[in-house]
C-alpha cells in the first residue's frame, strides 16, 4: 500500500500465558479510516493495546511512520503520534473536563487540535468545561475523551468502542465528528461491535475471530452474508 502509516505484520499477543493474537497482518494509510469489527472476545480491543504499548510487543513488527514501534514504551508511542480513545473513556475523575483535554496536549506535539478547536467540534464541552469529568453524560464523557486524545495531535486515532453505553442518537452525534477529524489528515482506527456503524463509516475494515483476521476488504465488497459469516464463524447448512 502506497502512502503507508502503519503496517503490522504476523502480530501475537496476549495476557501472560493466554494467546488472544495470532498473526494479524494489518495496514493502514495516511487519512484512512479502517474499522475493526468482530463480537466480544475476538481481540479487537488487545490488537488496539498492543499497537499503542499497554502490552508487550517485544519482537513484533509494528511499524508506524516508518519506525519499528513495538517494544516501546506506551508515552513514547503517543509522542510519535498513535493515540488511543479508550473503551469506557477512563477519564481522570477529579479533574475538570478542561484539565483532562490538557493532559492530551503533554505530548508536546504541534498541530491543529487546540483548546478551541476541540470546543468547536463539541460544543457541549465548552460549557461545561469547567465541570468534574463525572458530572458529564455518557455521551459528553466520550466527547473528552476523543478531545483529549485529538489536543496530541495525533497522526492516528484509534478508537475503541465509541458506541459502548450510548444511545443511537448520541453515537450518531460522536461518529458525525469524525470527518471533521479526518479532514485534518488523521487516519483512524474504529473498534466497534456494531457492524453497520463501523462499516458506514470506514474505507476499509478487518474482522476479528477468535484472534485472527477473518476477512480483509472495502464495505461495498462484500455482501453481509459474507461479513456475518467472517464475524460469527461460517454456519453450517440446514
Amino acid at each position: 500500500m502506497s502512502n503507508t502509516l502503519l503496517d503490522v505484520q504476523n502480530l501475537k499477543a496476549g495476557y501472560g500465558d493466554f494467546q488472544a493474537l495470532f498473526g494479524i497482518d494489518f495496514t493502514l494509510a495516511a487519512s484512512e479510516c479502517v474499522a475493526v469489527i468482530g463480537a466480544n472476545g475476538a481481540g479487537k480491543s488487545t490488537f488496539l493495546r498492543t499497537l499503542v504499548g499497554m502490552l508487550p510487543s517485544k519482537g513484533q513488527t509494528i511499524v508506524f511512520s516508518g519506525e519499528n514501534i513495538a517494544g516501546l514504551a506506551a508515552d513514547r508511542i503517543h509522542k510519535l503520534g498513535l493515540a488511543l480513545v479508550p473503551e469506557g473513556r477512563r477519564l481522570f475523575r477529579s479533574l475538570s473536563v478542561e484539565e483532562n483535554l490538557q493532559i492530551g496536549a503533554m505530548s508536546g506535539r504541534k498541530g491543529h487540535w487546540t483548546l478551541k478547536r476541540i470546543y468547536e467540534l463539541f460544543p457541549d464541552l465548552y460549557e461545561r468545561r469547567r465541570n468534574a469529568a463525572p458530572t458529564l453524560s455518557g455521551g459528553q464523557q466520550q466527547m473528552v475523551a476523543i478531545g483529549r486524545a485529538l489536543m496530541s495531535n495525533p497522526a492516528l486515532l484509534a478508537c475503541d468502542e465509541l458506541s459502548l453505553g450510548l444511545s443511537p442518537r448520541v453515537v450518531r452525534d460522536i461518529y458525525a465528528a469524525l470527518p471533521t477529524i479526518r479532514a485534518q489528515g488523521t487516519a483512524t482506527i474504529v473498534v466497534e461491535q456494531d457492524i453497520n456503524q463501523a462499516l458506514a463509516v470506514s474505507d476499509r475494515f478487518y474482522c476479528f475471530q477468535e484472534g485472527r483476521v477473518t476477512l480483509v476488504g472495502k464495505p461495498a465488497d462484500h455482501s453481509l452474508e459474507a461479513i456475518a459469516d467472517a464475524y460469527f464463524g461460517k454456519r453450517e447448512a440446514a
